[in-house]
C-alpha cells in the first residue's frame, strides 16, 4: 500500500489569499522610492513567489548603473520599503481576501486526514499582517506556516516544506502535495519530491505560462484539488 497524504502545502498571495498585482505594484512603488523608475510590472511579476530580498537582488541586476553595485545595504532599504508598502496594504485595503473556497478546501482536506501548511515569499511580519487581518492566525484549519526569512533557502528549494515536514514528523515527501500559482511554487514541489506540484491559474500566471514548468497538474480553483486528492486517496486504499 502506498504512503497516505499527510500533508497539502499552500502559497498565500494568488493562490488562498486573493491577488490583483497588489504585490507586484507594491515592489514597483519600493524600487521607485530609491530611484528607479524603469523597472516595470512585468518584471515585478516575473518574481512573484521568490523570497523578496533574492527578487529585488536579481531585478536591480538590470537596473543599475554602469559602476553601480548591488549591496546588502541597498537591498535591505529597498526590502524595508516593500515591506512598508505591503503592511500598509494588508492592514487597510478593502480588497484583502481569502479566496471564496479556500476555507472549504482546507475543511475538505483535514477531514481526510491531511494536514493544511501556508508557505510564502513573503517575510514573517507581512504574513502575519495578512493572516491577522482575513482572520487566520491561529485558525483551527491551518496547522502549520513557514515564511521565506524563517528558513536559510526561500523558494524554489525546498527549505521550507522540509521544515513543515520536520515540524509535523512527516518523514517521505511523497506524503506531501503542494499548491501555488507560480513557476517556484511548482519548483518547489518538484524539488521537495512531493507526489504533486499543482499550479493553480488563481494569480498573476495562466494555464499556457505554468504548464512548461513541468506541474503534474494544473487546476483554475482551489475546489479542484480536491478530485485529485480524493481519486489519490482511494488507489493508495487499493
Amino acid at each position: 500500500m502506498k504512503n497516505p497524504i499527510k500533508l497539502a502545502v499552500f502559497d498565500m498571495a494568488g493562490t488562498t489569499i486573493k491577488d490583483q498585482s497588489n504585490v507586484a505594484q507594491a515592489f514597483l512603488k519600493a524600487f521607485f522610492n530609491h530611484g528607479y523608475k524603469k523597472v516595470s510590472l512585468e518584471e515585478a511579476n516575473e518574481k512573484m513567489g521568490y523570497p523578496k530580498p533574492l527578487a529585488i537582488r536579481e531585478m536591480l541586476q538590470n537596473h543599475i548603473s554602469p559602476g553601480e553595485q548591488v549591496t546588502e545595504a541597498l537591498i535591505n532599504k529597498i526590502h524595508d520599503s516593500f515591506v512598508a508598502e505591503m503592511i500598509q496594504f494588508y492592514k487597510h485595503s478593502p480588497d484583502i481576501a481569502p479566496m471564496a473556497d479556500a476555507l472549504e478546501v482546507f475543511e475538505s482536506l483535514q477531514q481526510m486526514g491531511i494536514k493544511v501548511g501556508l508557505d510564502t515569499g513573503f517575510s514573517r511580519d507581512i504574513a502575519d499582517t495578512i493572516l491577522s487581518r482575513i482572520g487566520w492566525k491561529g485558525h483551527p484549519l491551518i496547522d502549520i506556516t513557514v515564511c521565506s526569512d524563517e528558513v536559510k533557502k526561500g523558494r524554489p528549494h525546498p527549505d521550507m516544506i522540509l521544515k513543515m515536514m520536520a515540524a509535523l514528523g512527516i518523514g517521505n515527501p511523497l506524503e506531501v502535495i503542494k499548491i501555488g500559482d507560480t513557476e517556484v511554487d511548482i519548483h518547489e514541489g518538484l524539488n521537495s519530491g512531493c507526489l504533486m506540484s499543482i499550479a493553480v491559474t488563481t494569480g498573476a500566471y495562466t494555464e499556457e505560462q505554468l504548464r512548461p514548468h513541468g506541474p503534474t497538474h494544473v487546476v483554475h480553483a482551489l475546489s479542484e484539488i480536491l478530485p485529485l486528492v480524493e481519486r489519490e486517496m482511494a488507489t493508495q486504499q487499493d
